[in-house]
């Protein structure tokens, strides 16, 4: 509990750019979509970024209460490109869970 509150107050100092760092871009995709009906949704985010510091972000960024926090990092596929091997970027996805009655509107123009 210590921790979540040591790291409320770091978000406070944190200025909108930081939290945006932590928290690149919402994933629209048909799970993400299907997520919405369970109070979910999903972030890409950076590969540093830990569960409590994706909480801050989220409720100080959208003024939300979060109840839980899952990531996972997806693994970079390799691919072929004019025959040559290359490989992805791994992506870390977090899955936050939103409080009865909270929700998101990700198509609307963030201030």
């Amino acid at each position: 509990m210590t921790n979540i509150l040591a790291l409320r107050k770091k978000a406070e100092r944190l200025s909108r750019e930081a939290l945006y760092d932590i928290v690149r871009a919402p994933l629209i995709t048909e799970k993400a979509t299907a997520l919405s009906e369970k109070n979910q949704v999903a972030f890409k985010v950076a590969m540093s970024a830990t569960k409590p510091e994706i909480k801050v972000a989220v409720e100080t960024l959208f003024g939300v209460k979060v109840v839980g926090v899952n990531t996972l990092v997806q693994k970079g596929k390799t691919k072929r490109f004019k025959g040559r091997l290359g490989q992805r970027s791994d992506i870390k996805k977090a899955f936050v869970q939103l409080a009865e009655g909270q929700s998101i509107d990700l198509t609307a123009k963030l201030a």
